[in-house]
Protein backbone atom coordinates (compact mmCIF):
# COMPACT_ATOMS: atom_id res chain seq x y z
CA UNK A 1 0.00 0.00 0.00
CA UNK A 2 1.19 3.49 -0.88
CA UNK A 3 0.49 6.15 1.74
CA UNK A 4 -0.15 9.66 0.43
CA UNK A 5 -0.48 12.85 2.45
CA UNK A 6 -3.10 15.08 0.82
CA UNK A 7 -2.59 18.78 1.54
CA UNK A 8 -5.21 20.78 -0.41
CA UNK A 9 -4.07 24.14 0.97
CA UNK A 10 -5.67 27.42 -0.09
CA UNK A 11 -7.80 28.89 -2.86
CA UNK A 12 -8.46 26.41 -5.62
CA UNK A 13 -6.44 23.74 -3.82
CA UNK A 14 -9.62 22.30 -2.31
CA UNK A 15 -11.21 22.01 -5.77
CA UNK A 16 -8.32 20.48 -7.72
CA UNK A 17 -7.44 17.84 -5.15
CA UNK A 18 -10.62 15.66 -5.19
CA UNK A 19 -10.43 15.03 -8.98
CA UNK A 20 -6.77 14.06 -8.57
CA UNK A 21 -7.54 11.60 -5.79
CA UNK A 22 -10.34 10.16 -7.94
CA UNK A 23 -7.87 9.64 -10.80
CA UNK A 24 -5.51 7.77 -8.47
CA UNK A 25 -8.38 5.58 -7.30
CA UNK A 26 -9.10 4.80 -10.96
CA UNK A 27 -5.44 3.98 -11.54
CA UNK A 28 -5.54 1.69 -8.52
CA UNK A 29 -8.51 -0.21 -9.90
CA UNK A 30 -6.88 -0.59 -13.30
CA UNK A 31 -3.40 -1.63 -12.14
CA UNK A 32 -4.14 -3.37 -8.86
CA UNK A 33 -2.60 -0.62 -6.71
CA UNK A 34 -3.81 0.42 -3.27
CA UNK A 35 -3.55 3.87 -1.76
CA UNK A 36 -4.19 5.31 1.67
CA UNK A 37 -4.90 9.05 1.66
CA UNK A 38 -4.57 11.22 4.77
CA UNK A 39 -5.64 14.86 4.55
CA UNK A 40 -4.07 17.64 6.62
CA UNK A 41 -4.11 21.49 6.64
CA UNK A 42 -1.26 23.56 5.23
CA UNK A 43 -0.59 27.18 4.27
CA UNK A 44 -3.13 29.89 4.99
CA UNK A 45 -5.76 27.37 5.98
CA UNK A 46 -3.39 26.06 8.66
CA UNK A 47 -2.51 29.58 9.83
CA UNK A 48 -6.19 30.32 10.40
CA UNK A 49 -6.63 27.10 12.36
CA UNK A 50 -3.37 26.89 14.30
CA UNK A 51 -1.34 30.06 13.75
CA UNK A 52 1.30 28.10 11.80
CA UNK A 53 1.62 27.47 8.04
CA UNK A 54 3.01 23.97 8.70
CA UNK A 55 1.55 22.57 11.94
CA UNK A 56 3.49 19.75 13.63
CA UNK A 57 0.57 17.40 12.99
CA UNK A 58 0.70 18.08 9.26
CA UNK A 59 4.47 17.60 9.16
CA UNK A 60 4.06 14.29 10.99
CA UNK A 61 1.53 13.09 8.40
CA UNK A 62 3.94 14.09 5.60
CA UNK A 63 6.87 12.31 7.20
CA UNK A 64 4.89 9.13 7.73
CA UNK A 65 3.68 9.04 4.11
CA UNK A 66 5.43 7.75 1.01
CA UNK A 67 4.52 10.90 -0.91
CA UNK A 68 2.80 14.25 -0.50
CA UNK A 69 0.20 15.73 -2.87
CA UNK A 70 -0.15 19.48 -2.42
CA UNK A 71 -2.72 21.80 -4.01
CA UNK A 72 -1.66 25.43 -3.56
CA UNK A 73 -0.83 27.83 -0.75
CA UNK A 74 -1.13 31.56 -0.20
CA UNK A 75 -3.41 34.43 -1.06
CA UNK A 76 -4.03 38.13 -0.37
CA UNK A 77 -5.54 37.35 3.03
CA UNK A 78 -2.13 36.42 4.46
CA UNK A 79 0.18 38.81 2.56
CA UNK A 80 0.50 41.18 5.52
CA UNK A 81 1.94 38.54 7.83
CA UNK A 82 5.58 38.41 8.83
CA UNK A 83 7.62 36.54 6.23
CA UNK A 84 8.49 33.82 8.74
CA UNK A 85 4.87 32.70 9.09
CA UNK A 86 3.46 33.31 5.61
CA UNK A 87 1.75 30.35 3.88
CA UNK A 88 4.67 29.84 1.48
CA UNK A 89 6.97 29.00 4.39
CA UNK A 90 5.16 25.67 4.58
CA UNK A 91 6.77 24.63 1.30
CA UNK A 92 10.27 25.41 2.55
CA UNK A 93 9.53 23.55 5.78
CA UNK A 94 8.31 20.46 3.94
CA UNK A 95 11.30 20.41 1.59
CA UNK A 96 13.75 20.71 4.45
CA UNK A 97 12.06 18.19 6.76
CA UNK A 98 11.57 15.60 4.01
CA UNK A 99 15.05 16.01 2.53
CA UNK A 100 13.76 17.07 -0.89
CA UNK A 101 16.63 18.49 -2.93
CA UNK A 102 15.68 17.85 -6.57
CA UNK A 103 12.88 19.83 -8.18
CA UNK A 104 11.60 18.45 -11.48
CA UNK A 105 9.62 20.77 -13.74
CA UNK A 106 8.58 19.28 -17.09
CA UNK A 107 7.68 21.76 -19.83
CA UNK A 108 5.90 19.85 -22.57
CA UNK A 109 4.06 21.53 -25.43
CA UNK A 110 1.14 19.25 -26.16
CA UNK A 111 0.13 19.12 -29.81
CA UNK A 112 -3.45 19.96 -28.85
CA UNK A 113 -2.32 23.27 -27.31
CA UNK A 114 0.46 24.39 -29.64
CA UNK A 115 -1.42 27.58 -30.49
CA UNK A 116 -1.41 28.58 -26.81
CA UNK A 117 2.34 29.21 -26.92
CA UNK A 118 3.42 32.86 -27.37
CA UNK A 119 6.07 31.63 -29.84
CA UNK A 120 5.55 30.63 -33.46
CA UNK A 121 4.45 27.05 -34.09
CA UNK A 122 7.55 26.22 -36.13
CA UNK A 123 9.77 27.20 -33.17
CA UNK A 124 8.02 25.33 -30.37
CA UNK A 125 6.15 22.36 -31.82
CA UNK A 126 7.53 19.22 -30.19
CA UNK A 127 9.13 21.00 -27.20
CA UNK A 128 9.68 18.56 -24.30
CA UNK A 129 12.03 19.82 -21.58
CA UNK A 130 12.72 18.57 -18.07
CA UNK A 131 14.24 21.21 -15.80
CA UNK A 132 16.06 19.65 -12.84
CA UNK A 133 16.63 22.36 -10.23
CA UNK A 134 18.75 21.97 -7.10
CA UNK A 135 16.35 22.90 -4.32
CA UNK A 136 18.06 23.19 -0.94
CA UNK A 137 21.35 24.99 -1.58
CA UNK A 138 22.61 28.04 -3.39
CA UNK A 139 21.85 31.69 -2.82
CA UNK A 140 18.44 31.12 -1.22
CA UNK A 141 20.00 29.27 1.71
CA UNK A 142 23.64 30.38 1.81
CA UNK A 143 25.02 32.41 4.71
CA UNK A 144 25.79 35.13 5.53
CA UNK A 145 22.51 36.71 4.50
CA UNK A 146 20.46 39.69 5.60
CA UNK A 147 20.35 43.48 5.60
CA UNK A 148 22.75 45.49 7.76
CA UNK A 149 23.40 49.14 8.46
CA UNK A 150 26.76 50.53 7.36
CA UNK A 151 28.85 51.96 10.18
CA UNK A 152 29.58 55.64 9.86
CA UNK A 153 27.28 56.06 6.87
CA UNK A 154 23.90 57.33 8.09
CA UNK A 155 20.96 56.05 6.06
CA UNK A 156 23.10 53.51 4.18
CA UNK A 157 22.41 49.78 4.30
CA UNK A 158 23.80 46.67 2.63
CA UNK A 159 21.87 43.59 1.50
CA UNK A 160 23.76 40.29 1.53
CA UNK A 161 23.04 36.89 0.04
CA UNK A 162 25.61 34.17 -0.45
CA UNK A 163 25.78 31.57 -3.23
CA UNK A 164 27.20 28.40 -1.67
CA UNK A 165 27.42 24.85 -3.05
CA UNK A 166 29.26 21.79 -1.81
CA UNK A 167 30.58 18.85 -3.79
CA UNK A 168 27.93 16.55 -2.31
CA UNK A 169 25.04 18.89 -3.22
CA UNK A 170 26.21 19.15 -6.82
CA UNK A 171 26.94 15.44 -7.21
CA UNK A 172 23.52 14.27 -6.08
CA UNK A 173 21.54 16.69 -8.28
CA UNK A 174 23.74 15.84 -11.28
CA UNK A 175 23.05 12.14 -10.77
CA UNK A 176 19.31 12.77 -10.72
CA UNK A 177 19.58 14.66 -14.02
CA UNK A 178 21.65 11.97 -15.73
CA UNK A 179 19.34 9.21 -14.50
CA UNK A 180 16.30 11.03 -15.86
CA UNK A 181 18.05 11.71 -19.18
CA UNK A 182 18.81 8.00 -19.48
CA UNK A 183 15.04 7.37 -19.75
CA UNK A 184 14.48 10.27 -22.16
CA UNK A 185 16.59 11.46 -25.11
CA UNK A 186 19.95 11.10 -23.33
CA UNK A 187 21.01 14.76 -23.40
CA UNK A 188 21.83 16.92 -20.38
CA UNK A 189 22.59 20.64 -20.51
CA UNK A 190 24.21 21.94 -17.33
CA UNK A 191 23.56 25.64 -16.74
CA UNK A 192 25.99 27.81 -14.78
CA UNK A 193 27.87 31.11 -14.83
CA UNK A 194 31.36 29.65 -14.57
CA UNK A 195 32.95 32.58 -16.37
CA UNK A 196 32.38 34.88 -13.37
CA UNK A 197 31.24 32.81 -10.35
CA UNK A 198 33.54 30.52 -8.38
CA UNK A 199 30.52 28.53 -7.16
CA UNK A 200 29.66 27.86 -10.81
CA UNK A 201 33.26 26.91 -11.53
CA UNK A 202 32.93 24.19 -8.89
CA UNK A 203 29.48 23.26 -10.22
CA UNK A 204 30.84 22.66 -13.73
CA UNK A 205 33.85 20.68 -12.50
CA UNK A 206 31.73 18.37 -10.32
CA UNK A 207 29.11 17.80 -13.04
CA UNK A 208 31.90 16.79 -15.44
CA UNK A 209 33.17 14.36 -12.83
CA UNK A 210 29.75 12.75 -12.30
CA UNK A 211 29.32 12.45 -16.06
CA UNK A 212 32.13 9.87 -16.12
CA UNK A 213 29.58 7.41 -14.69
CA UNK A 214 27.07 8.23 -17.45
CA UNK A 215 29.06 8.03 -20.67
CA UNK A 216 25.93 7.05 -22.62
CA UNK A 217 24.54 10.55 -21.94
CA UNK A 218 25.55 13.60 -23.96
CA UNK A 219 26.62 16.49 -21.69
CA UNK A 220 27.04 20.09 -22.67
CA UNK A 221 27.47 23.29 -20.66
CA UNK A 222 25.80 26.64 -21.17
CA UNK A 223 25.95 29.98 -19.39
CA UNK A 224 22.64 30.99 -17.83
CA UNK A 225 22.23 34.17 -19.88
CA UNK A 226 22.73 32.23 -23.12
CA UNK A 227 20.29 29.56 -21.93
CA UNK A 228 17.61 32.19 -21.32
CA UNK A 229 18.06 33.31 -24.92
CA UNK A 230 18.25 29.80 -26.39
CA UNK A 231 15.00 28.76 -24.68
CA UNK A 232 13.24 31.40 -26.78
CA UNK A 233 15.29 30.92 -29.93
CA UNK A 234 15.25 27.11 -30.12
CA UNK A 235 13.56 25.36 -27.15
CA UNK A 236 13.56 21.97 -28.90
CA UNK A 237 17.34 21.69 -28.56
CA UNK A 238 16.91 20.94 -24.84
CA UNK A 239 16.15 17.59 -23.24
CA UNK A 240 17.17 17.72 -19.56
CA UNK A 241 18.42 20.96 -18.01
CA UNK A 242 20.22 20.76 -14.66
CA UNK A 243 21.06 23.88 -12.73
CA UNK A 244 21.30 25.73 -9.43
CA UNK A 245 18.46 26.82 -7.20
CA UNK A 246 18.12 30.41 -8.40
CA UNK A 247 18.90 29.75 -12.07
CA UNK A 248 16.41 26.88 -12.05
CA UNK A 249 13.76 29.03 -10.40
CA UNK A 250 14.01 31.54 -13.24
CA UNK A 251 14.53 29.21 -16.20
CA UNK A 252 11.73 26.80 -15.24
CA UNK A 253 9.25 29.71 -15.20
CA UNK A 254 10.50 30.81 -18.62
CA UNK A 255 10.10 27.29 -19.98
CA UNK A 256 6.59 27.12 -18.51
CA UNK A 257 5.57 30.26 -20.36
CA UNK A 258 6.96 28.92 -23.63
CA UNK A 259 4.56 25.95 -23.59
CA UNK A 260 1.58 28.20 -23.10
CA UNK A 261 -0.51 27.14 -20.12
CA UNK A 262 0.57 27.11 -16.51
CA UNK A 263 -2.59 25.13 -15.74
CA UNK A 264 -1.08 22.04 -17.35
CA UNK A 265 2.34 22.01 -15.72
CA UNK A 266 3.13 19.65 -12.82
CA UNK A 267 6.18 19.44 -10.61
CA UNK A 268 7.93 17.04 -8.28
CA UNK A 269 10.38 17.70 -5.45
CA UNK A 270 12.33 14.54 -4.69
CA UNK A 271 14.68 13.18 -2.06
CA UNK A 272 16.91 10.12 -2.08
CA UNK A 273 15.67 6.74 -3.29
CA UNK A 274 14.92 5.15 0.10
CA UNK A 275 11.50 3.53 -0.30
CA UNK A 276 12.71 0.46 -2.20
CA UNK A 277 10.33 0.41 -5.17
CA UNK A 278 11.92 -0.79 -8.38
CA UNK A 279 12.60 2.12 -10.71
CA UNK A 280 11.27 4.67 -8.23
CA UNK A 281 11.30 4.77 -4.46
CA UNK A 282 11.97 8.48 -4.03
CA UNK A 283 10.06 10.31 -1.33
CA UNK A 284 8.42 13.25 -3.05
CA UNK A 285 6.25 16.33 -2.82
CA UNK A 286 4.05 16.67 -5.90
CA UNK A 287 2.23 19.87 -6.79
CA UNK A 288 1.06 21.99 -9.74
CA UNK A 289 3.20 25.02 -10.47
CA UNK A 290 0.25 27.42 -10.52
CA UNK A 291 -0.84 29.36 -7.46
CA UNK A 292 -3.97 29.34 -5.34
CA UNK A 293 -5.95 31.60 -7.74
CA UNK A 294 -8.28 33.04 -5.08
CA UNK A 295 -10.13 35.06 -7.73
CA UNK A 296 -11.73 31.88 -9.12
CA UNK A 297 -11.80 29.74 -5.98
CA UNK A 298 -15.12 28.05 -5.27
CA UNK A 299 -16.47 28.65 -8.80
CA UNK A 300 -15.73 25.28 -10.45
CA UNK A 301 -13.42 27.06 -12.92
CA UNK A 302 -10.00 25.76 -11.83
CA UNK A 303 -8.00 23.53 -14.14
CA UNK A 304 -7.16 20.27 -12.29
CA UNK A 305 -4.91 18.86 -15.01
CA UNK A 306 -1.59 20.11 -13.59
CA UNK A 307 -2.39 18.43 -10.28
CA UNK A 308 -3.49 15.25 -12.05
CA UNK A 309 -0.25 15.25 -14.03
CA UNK A 310 1.63 15.77 -10.75
CA UNK A 311 -0.01 12.56 -9.58
CA UNK A 312 1.38 10.88 -12.70
CA UNK A 313 4.84 12.01 -11.59
CA UNK A 314 4.13 10.47 -8.18
CA UNK A 315 3.36 7.16 -9.85
CA UNK A 316 6.61 7.38 -11.83
CA UNK A 317 9.11 8.61 -9.25
CA UNK A 318 7.75 7.31 -5.94
CA UNK A 319 6.09 4.06 -7.06
CA UNK A 320 8.32 3.43 -10.07
CA UNK A 321 5.19 2.41 -12.01
CA UNK A 322 5.79 3.73 -15.52
CA UNK A 323 2.69 2.09 -17.02
CA UNK A 324 0.39 3.71 -14.46
CA UNK A 325 2.04 7.11 -14.92
CA UNK A 326 1.73 6.83 -18.70
CA UNK A 327 -1.93 5.83 -18.39
CA UNK A 328 -2.72 9.06 -16.54
CA UNK A 329 -0.78 11.19 -19.02
CA UNK A 330 -2.46 9.46 -21.97
CA UNK A 331 -5.88 9.96 -20.37
CA UNK A 332 -5.24 13.71 -20.06
CA UNK A 333 -4.13 13.87 -23.69
CA UNK A 334 -7.22 11.95 -24.82
CA UNK A 335 -9.48 14.44 -23.06
CA UNK A 336 -7.67 17.37 -24.66
CA UNK A 337 -7.81 15.72 -28.09
CA UNK A 338 -11.56 15.41 -27.65
CA UNK A 339 -11.69 19.20 -27.33
CA UNK A 340 -12.55 19.57 -23.65
CA UNK A 341 -11.09 22.64 -21.96
CA UNK A 342 -11.36 24.52 -18.69
CA UNK A 343 -11.69 28.29 -19.02
CA UNK A 344 -7.96 29.02 -18.81
CA UNK A 345 -7.18 27.03 -21.96
CA UNK A 346 -10.51 27.33 -23.82
CA UNK A 347 -10.58 28.66 -27.35
CA UNK A 348 -12.78 28.75 -30.44
CA UNK A 349 -14.30 25.37 -31.23
CA UNK A 350 -13.48 23.79 -27.85
CA UNK A 351 -15.89 22.30 -25.31
CA UNK A 352 -15.84 24.27 -22.05
CA UNK A 353 -16.08 22.25 -18.83
CA UNK A 354 -15.58 22.93 -15.14
CA UNK A 355 -13.20 21.44 -12.61
CA UNK A 356 -15.43 18.55 -11.59
CA UNK A 357 -16.33 17.52 -15.12
CA UNK A 358 -12.70 17.70 -16.31
CA UNK A 359 -11.72 15.34 -13.52
CA UNK A 360 -14.57 12.98 -14.38
CA UNK A 361 -13.49 12.90 -18.02
CA UNK A 362 -9.92 11.94 -17.09
CA UNK A 363 -11.16 9.20 -14.75
CA UNK A 364 -13.29 7.80 -17.57
CA UNK A 365 -10.29 7.69 -19.89
CA UNK A 366 -8.11 5.95 -17.27
CA UNK A 367 -10.81 3.31 -16.83
CA UNK A 368 -11.45 2.97 -20.55
CA UNK A 369 -8.85 0.20 -20.95
CA UNK A 370 -11.19 -2.01 -18.97
CA UNK A 371 -9.00 -4.97 -18.00
CA UNK A 372 -7.36 -4.98 -14.60
CA UNK A 373 -3.56 -5.31 -14.56
CA UNK A 374 -1.76 -6.48 -11.44
CA UNK A 375 1.49 -4.62 -10.71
Amino acid sequence: MTTIAVLPGDGIGREIMPPTVNVLHAVGRRFGLTFKFTEAPVGGEAIDATGRPLPPETLAVAKESDAVLLGAVGGPKWEGLDYSIRPERALLGLREALGLYANLRPAVLHAELVDASPLRRELVEGTDIMVVRELTGGIYFGRPKGIEKLDGQPGQERGINTEVYTTHEIERIARVAFEIARKRRKRVTSIDKANVLESSELWRRIVIGVHKDFQDIELRHMYVDNCAMQLIKDPRQFDVIVTTNMFGDILSDEAAQIVGSIGLLPSASLGDATLGQKGGGRKGLYEPIHGSAPDIAGQNKANPLATILSAAMLLRYTLGHEAAAAAVEQAVMAVLRAGYRTADIAGPGTKPVGTVEMGRLVVAQVEKAGAVHVA
